[in-house]
């Protein structure tokens, strides 16, 4: 059974390198925040997946093919589904992997869970 908590989590997103293969940049910067509910869909189902079974203060590295798991081809600008990059050099690294079919699409995510926010049943949450 899961509550469908509210995550607050710490990432840095970066394409997949395979060795030998073309360098890509980190698409934010050395570590930023992202606020998401279990469930509501606004998070890179790869990264839902991996905090379903994480808890404060859990660190994880997390891989994530190009496809289903990743980012919506037809979101480009990740307004519906993010970690959205807050920066515009971000965004523009993010786009560049996941457009270019002749680069390796699978990301790499450095997360740690900073929090854990309760449903207080009155449509809000109780800061864990």
């Amino acid at each position: 059974v899961f509550d469908w908590s509210g995550y607050t989590i710490g990432y840095f997103g970066r394409p997949f390198e395979a060795k030998g293969g073309p360098q890509g940049g980190a698409f934010d910067k050395d570590l930023d925040y992202f606020r998401t509910i279990i469930g509501s869909g606004t998070i890179v189902p790869g990264l839902e997946c991996a905090l379903r079974t994480m808890k404060p203060g859990g660190i994880r590295q997390v891989v994530i093919p190009y496809g289903q798991l990743s980012y919506p081809p037809d979101d480009l600008e990740h307004n519906r589904v993010g970690p959205k990059p807050t920066t515009f050099s971000g965004q523009r690294a993010l786009n560049f992997v996941l457009e270019n079919p002749r680069v390796d699409r699978t990301l790499l995510f450095n997360v740690k869970v900073v929090r854990v926010d309760k449903k207080d049943g009155k449509g809000g949450f109780i800061r864990g």
